[in-house]
């Protein structure tokens, strides 16, 4: 095969990554044809605009409530209640499910209850935290705790039953501890699969916000999705929606980043 072959041969077939703008609308190509389906359809008449109004105004709605502040109140208020619930979720669900992972007694002693638990969906126990713990901050938060704790426990307990048992026993055979043996091995090869829990839990963590916040709350952005809608300002309604989702998709990027800084040794 000549140079000028090798220089015309198919990109994919030598092995060579494709080109900048080839590999982001490979990505990136449908979401940018739905978000101009989107535009074009308010913008033509295809769909009234008063039920779904095109980006502009969606984004323009959006800049006004943040620059105006009337929206960065709710987003600090947010993430309040998701980050106090996620992070409580971690601090139990990550040592528990390490315990649970190794010690069969411990295991077979709280998996039924957790089972049980799990299977209860948390809103239908909102309620029952609103009589118990008010109709308050703590409420709020302890939902959203509720929801997100048994992802991050069920991964755990997962990613420890799935370490390679000769790894265990080769550490053993050097001389390793039970203590060394979890700090060497089980740990770092449960990693993986404790972050996939996390962002699992993440991503439940501002679902759930949303519904806490709908129920007696008069801050945060699942109350603006609410009171925008009962006010009839649909814009300003789908403008707390996509800040939600991009809140969302800011904690995964951070999650997996710190994933990838954490776990190169597993990543391609």
């Amino acid at each position: 095969m000549t140079l000028q072959n090798l220089d015309t041969a198919p990109r994919r077939a030598r092995g060579l990554p494709a080109p900048p703008i080839r590999a982001f609308l490979a990505r990136y190509g449908l979401v940018i044809a739905f978000l101009a389906l989107w535009q074009l359809s308010g913008t033509l008449g295809w769909i009234s605009p008063a039920v779904l109004p095109p980006l502009d105004a969606i984004l323009g709605a959006l800049w006004t409530g943040i620059a105006s502040g009337a929206l960065v109140d709710d987003i600090a208020i947010s993430l309040q209640r998701a980050g106090l619930a996620f992070a409580g979720a971690v601090a139990l669900g990550v040592p528990l499910g390490l315990l649970m992972g190794q010690l069969r007694p411990v295991e077979r002693a709280l998996d039924p209850i957790l089972q049980l638990f799990r299977q209860t969906s948390a809103l239908a126990l909102y309620p029952v935290f609103i009589l118990l713990l008010g109709l308050g901050e703590t409420s709020k938060v302890f939902v959203i705790f509720w929801a997100t704790l048994f992802p991050t426990l069920l991964a755990t307990i997962g990613g420890v039953k799935q370490v390679d048992r000769k790894l265990v026993e080769m550490a053993e055979s050097y001389g390793a501890g039970r203590v060394q043996v979890f700090r060497r091995v089980i740990l770092p090869a449960s990693v993986p699969a404790i972050f996939v829990g996390l962002r699992l839990s993440a991503t439940t963590a501002l679902l759930l916000l949303i519904a806490a916040e709908m129920i007696g709350a008069n801050k945060g952005i699942g109350f603006q999705v609410m009171n925008a809608q009962y006010n009839f300002q649909i814009p300003l309604m789908f403008a707390a929606i996509l800040l939600m989702a991009g809140l969302g998709l800011a904690a995964n990027a951070v999650l997996v980043l710190l994933q990838r800084r954490l776990c190169r040794w597993s990543l391609d």
